[in-house]
């Protein structure tokens, strides 16, 4: 088991680098503005169920395996890119005339909490942290490395919860106003569809593993 002074360090960093908004928050800030509270919350429960397997596999060693190979998070990255690049497309496609459109055709809260799964699945941010950063933490010679890895993966992701719960909230009260303005009401689909191709493209372009 890690010890106190390595848990803190570790807290501290894992906090530094949850408040820096990346694919994660940027999902949880559209949906929320979108729908409301709830479906922030569901938002972030999704993104940390995602975040959860990342756990698993550097605990495991498959993070070890898939971050020798450039091939192979490289192919992550991209079908990242083009899940974030095909869900923007669909928000473009719509199902009712313009002058019909209203912002309360919602998607299911079970739709927000899988897209939330796979944002952070395929979020380069999170692989690499769990590829590069946490693995720094750990200490071999204490022996289990699966238990200290699997240790330090839970408490990052109980910081993840805390810290986008906190942007879920503060996005939900700024939807609620935006909801009641007829101009958002008419656009919402082409921002979010925007940030959806924009998320994409920023995932593309992030640096490929050394």
């Amino acid at each position: 088991m890690p010890n106190l002074p390595q848990l803190y360090l570790f807290s501290v960093a894992s906090l530094v680098i949850l408040l820096m908004p990346g694919p994660a928050v940027l999902y949880v800030i559209v949906q929320s503005i979108k729908q409301g509270r709830m479906t922030g919350i569901i938002a972030v429960l999704g993104l940390e169920f995602g975040t959860f397997f990342h756990v698993l596999a550097a605990a495991f060693g498959i993070s070890a395996l898939l971050s020798s190979s450039i091939t192979v998070f490289n192919l992550l990255k991209f079908l990242g890119t083009a899940y974030l690049i095909y869900l923007g497309i669909c928000k473009l496609l719509p199902f009712e005339k313009m002058q019909h459109e209203r912002i309360d055709q919602h998607e299911s809260l079970k739709q927000i909490f899988w897209q939330g799964v796979m944002v952070e699945l395929f979020n380069p941010k999170t692989m690499l942290f769990f590829f590069a950063f946490l693995p720094q933490f750990v200490t071999p010679i204490k022996g289990r490395v699966a238990l200290q890895m699997l240790t330090l993966g839970l408490l990052f992701i109980g910081l993840a919860i805390v810290i986008d719960l906190l942007y879920a909230m503060l996005a939900g009260s700024v939807g609620h106003l935006l909801r009641d303005n007829r101009w958002f009401m008419r656009r919402h689909r082409y921002v979010e569809s925007s940030v959806y191709i924009g998320l994409g493209v920023v995932i593309a372009l992030s640096g490929s593993q050394a």
